[in-house]
């Protein structure tokens, strides 16, 4: 998998294929990306001026941390559970 290229790269390469001098295709093969992927970056660049509905980078990244976040405390949740269900037991038993 290449290395993900830089946000000003992106943006450059959403200005160059959008001044439509070339055809997209060219212009991803040009700066050496799949024409899929410069696509994606110019529906994304629509999202994220407003143009097109959908979720803006930043809310993507927010969504991201989120679930993240979630997941650390089920994991949390799920830890102290075990741990009282284990001192509670201990604790009822007869010694």
């Amino acid at each position: 998998m290449p290395a993900p290229k830089s946000p000003e790269f992106r943006r450059r390469a959403v200005e160059l294929a959008r001044l439509r001098e070339k055809p997209i295709a060219q212009i991803a093969k040009d700066l050496g990306i799949a024409e899929s992927g410069l696509r994606r970056w110019m529906k994304q660049a629509d999202v994220d001026e407003g143009v097109q509905e959908g979720l803006t980078s930043d809310e993507r990244a927010e969504l991201v941390q989120l679930r993240r976040d979630k997941r650390v405390l089920e994991m949390e949740v799920e830890i102290l559970k075990r741990a009282s269900a284990y001192f509670a037991r201990e604790n009822v038993l007869p010694k």
